[in-house]
C-alpha cells in the first residue's frame, strides 16, 4: 500500500507530465506534502513567482497576510507554541528577510519550530549588491538551527522535507530556506527524490537507562528534592508524566517562565515560577534543596541569579534533549540526554521507592502559604495584579495567554495560574517587545475555538499594533488588554531601583488614544480607569464576536515584586511579604 507521501508525489508526477510546472509550484506542493495548514506571508519582488503559483494553485492551506514581516514571524511563533507544529513564513528578499531577524532569534532562544522561506535575488546577481539583496545565510547562520540557500531546483523538494524535520525534531528551532528568484521561476521537466539522510543530525530521544537509574537512586536518598520543569516538558508532550511522577514521589515542583503550565499552577505541589520575579517558595526550595531535577530547562541567568548561590547544596540532575545545555551554566552531576517524556516514562517505571521527606515537603508548603505573591489595592486607577486576576476569572483560567515583555509579563506569570501546557505564549530568552499581539494572532489561528487574550504593555503594543488590522481582516476574536502605565514599565522600574530615579526616556506621556486607534482598525474598544468598571468591561470585550481592545489605566508607579536584584542570589529576594502584612 502506498504511503500518503508517495500518493502526493505521484500526483505531482502526473502534473509534470500533463503541464510543465515551476520551482514555485514545486514549493507549494512540498508544503502541502508536509500537511501545512497555515502560512504567514507578505509578497514582494523576489517571491512573486511563489505568490503567482499560490494564486493559481488549489493548495489546501490558508495564507495569512500580516501587515509587517515582524508580525509574520511572531504569529508563526504563537502558532507553533500552541499547536506544536511548525509555523511557516514566506517573506521577500532584502528588507523582507531582515525584518524577520528579531523573530527568528526569538524562536531560536525559545526553541520554537519555525520554517522561513525567504526570497532571494537571482543566482546570477548574488554578491553584486543587487536591488533588495541581503546575505540571508550570513545573517541567519548564528540564529537558526539550520539554513539553506537553494542552488539547484532538483534539491528543493528534499530541502523542504529536511527543513521541517530539523525544525520539529530534537530541540525545536527555526530553519531558513533562501530561494533565489530564478529557482522559483525555473521550469521543471522531471521528478525529484525527496528522501534524505542526515548522519550528522541524529537527536538522542531515548535516555541512557544507567543515567535514569542514577537519577532515581539519588532521589531515593534525597531529603530535600525539588523538580524544576521547563518548556522542554511541553515540547515533549510530557506534562501528564510530570504530574504523575511528582505525585508519586511527593516532590514539590517549580517551573521556569516558559515552563508555566507544564505542571498545573493550582496543584498543591506547585510552587510556581522560580527566578528573578518568581515566588519566594520556589526560590527558597531550590536554594535549600539537596537534589534538584531539572527537566527541560536551560538554567538561564534570569532563573539562576548569581550562579554561586544557585542550589549550592544540591546534587543536580539535568534532563535535556540538547546535550549542549547540560553543564553549560550550572554544574551537573547526573546528565541525562534525551526526550523529557521518554525520561519521565522510564523514571515512572523505576521500582525505586523514595525515603521519607515529608518534613521537607511540609516546610516548603509552609513557605508557600506564608509568602505568596502580594499586592496592594489602589483607591485610584487599577491595580495591575488585580486586573490579571480578573482576566483569570473571566476566562476561567482556560485562555491562551500571550504577552510582550516587561512588568505586565511578570504580573501575568505570577497571577494567571496556568493548569494546562501550551497556553502561555511569551518571549522568554530574547525578551521581545511587540511579541504579544501577533503571537496571539497566530495562537488563535492554531486553535480557532480557544479564548485568546493578549496582555501587552502600552510600549510594546505600539511596536506591532498594525496587526490589529490582520485580526479584523480574518475576524479573529483575540482580546487585547493594554496594561497602560504610560511608561516602559520595567525600564522605569530598573531606573527607579538602580539609577536613582533618573527616568531617562522611559515615560510615554504622549501615547495615542488607543480606543480611537482600535476603532480605526475596525475593532471594538474600551477604556477603563477604575476597578469598579473592570468586570463589566471585560465581560463586554470577551462577549464580542471579533477582535476587541481594552485600554486599562493602571497605577503608574507600581513595581513587580518580589525581585532578585542583579548580582544577588535567589535567596536574597527583595519585596517579599509574609501573608497578612
Amino acid at each position: 500500500m502506498k504511503t500518503e507521501l508517495a500518493i502526493k508525489e505521484a500526483q505531482l508526477n502526473s502534473r509534470i507530465e500533463d503541464d510543465f510546472i515551476t520551482g514555485a509550484d514545486v514549493l507549494i506542493e512540498a508544503l502541502v506534502n508536509q500537511d501545512v495548514d497555515t502560512v504567514f506571508g507578505y509578497p514582494g519582488g523576489a517571491v512573486l513567482p511563489i505568490y503567482d503559483a499560490l494564486h493559481k494553485s488549489d493548495a489546501s492551506f490558508n495564507h495569512i497576510l500580516c501587515r509587517h514581516e515582524q508580525g509574520l514571524i511572531h504569529a508563526a511563533e504563537g502558532y507553533a507554541r500552541t499547536t506544536g507544529k511548525a509555523g511557516v513564513v514566506i517573506a521577500t528578499s532584502g528588507p523582507g528577510a531582515t525584518n524577520l531577524i528579531t523573530g527568528i532569534t526569538d524562536a531560536m532562544m525559545d526553541s520554537l519550530p519555525v520554517v522561513c522561506f525567504t526570497g532571494q535575488v537571482s543566482s546570477a546577481v548574488i554578491g553584486t549588491d543587487a536591488f533588495q539583496e541581503a546575505d540571508v545565510i550570513g545573517l541567519t547562520t548564528p540564529i537558526t538551527k539550520y539554513n539553506y540557500q537553494v542552488s539547484d531546483i532538483k534539491d528543493l523538494p528534499r530541502i523542504v522535507r529536511e527543513a521541517f524535520h530539523i525544525a520539529t525534531t530534537g530541540r525545536p528551532g527555526p530553519v531558513v530556506v533562501d530561494i533565489p528568484k530564478n529557482i522559483a521561476q525555473e521550469v521543471v521537466t522531471e521528478t525529484f527524490d525527496t528522501d534524505f539522510h542526515l548522519p550528522g543530525y541524529q537527536p538522542t530521544v531515548n535516555p541512557n537507562p544507567l543515567q535514569i537509574k542514577r537519577v532515581m537512586n539519588a532521589l531515593k536518598t534525597a531529603k530535600k528534592p525539588v523538580i524544576l520543569a521547563g518548556a522542554g516538558v511541553q515540547f515533549a508532550q510530557g506534562s501528564e508524566e510530570l504530574k504523575e511522577f511528582a505525585e508519586k514521589h511527593k516532590v514539590p515542583v517549580t517551573t521556569t517562565l516558559l515552563g508555566l503550565g507544564t505542571f498545573p499552577g493550582t496543584h498543591e505541589q506547585s510552587l510556581g515560577m522560580a527566578g528573578m520575579h518568581g515566588s519566594y517558595a520556589a526560590n527558597m526550595a531550590i536554594y535549600e534543596s539537596d537534589f534538584l531535577i531539572n527537566i527541560g530547562a536551560r538554567f538561564d541567568d534570569r532563573l539562576t541569579g548569581a550562579i554561586k548561590h544557585f542550589a549550592p547544596e544540591a546534587k543536580v540532575a539535568h534532563i535535556d534533549i540538547d546535550p549542549a545545555e547540560i553543564g553549560k551554566n550550572i554544574e551537573t552531576h547526573i546528565p541525562v540526554v534525551g526526550d523529557a517524556k521518554e525520561a519521565l516514562k522510564r523514571m515512572l517505571n523505576s521500582p525505586v521507592e523514595c525515603d521519607d521527606h515529608s518534613e521537607w515537603y511540609q516546610a516548603v508548603m509552609e513557605n508557600k502559604a506564608d509568602s505568596s505573591f502580594w499586592y496592594e489595592r489602589s483607591d485610584d486607577l487599577i491595580s495591575p495584579q488585580w486586573l490579571i486576576e480578573q482576566i483569570y476569572e473571566e476566562t476561567n483560567g482556560e485562555a491562551i495567554v500571550t504577552t510582550d515583555v516587561g512588568q505586565h509579563q511578570m504580573w501575568t506569570a505570577q497571577f494567571y495560574k496556568l493548569d494546562q501546557p501550551n497556553r502561555f505564549v511569551t518571549s522568554g530568552g530574547l525578551g521581545t517587545m511587540g511579541f504579544g499581539l501577533p503571537a496571539a494572532l497566530g495562537a488563535q489561528l492554531g486553535d480557532r475555538d480557544a479564548t485568546v487574550v493578549a496582555i501587552v504593555g502600552d510600549g510594546g503594543f505600539q511596536m506591532t499594533m498594525q496587526e490589529m488590522q490582520t485580526l479584523k481582516h480574518y475576524n479573529l476574536s483575540v482580546k487585547v488588554v493594554i496594561v497602560n502605565n504610560e511608561a516602559l514599565g520595567m525600564v522605569r522600574q530598573w531606573q527607579e531601583e538602580f539609577y536613582e530615579e533618573r527616568y531617562s526616556e522611559s515615560l510615554l506621556d504622549q501615547n495615542p488614544d488607543f480606543v480611537k486607534l482600535a476603532e480605526a482598525f475596525g475593532a471594538e474598544a474600551f477604556q477603563v480607569k477604575s476597578e469598579n468598571k473592570v468586570r463589566e468591561t471585560l465581560k463586554s470585550a470577551f462577549e464580542h464576536d471579533g477582535p476587541a481592545l481594552i485600554d486599562a489605566r493602571i497605577v503608574k508607579l507600581d513595581l513587580v515584586f518580589p525581585m532578585v536584584a542583579p548580582g544577588k542570589g535567589n535567596h536574597e529576594m527583595i519585596g517579599v511579604k509574609p501573608c497578612g502584612e
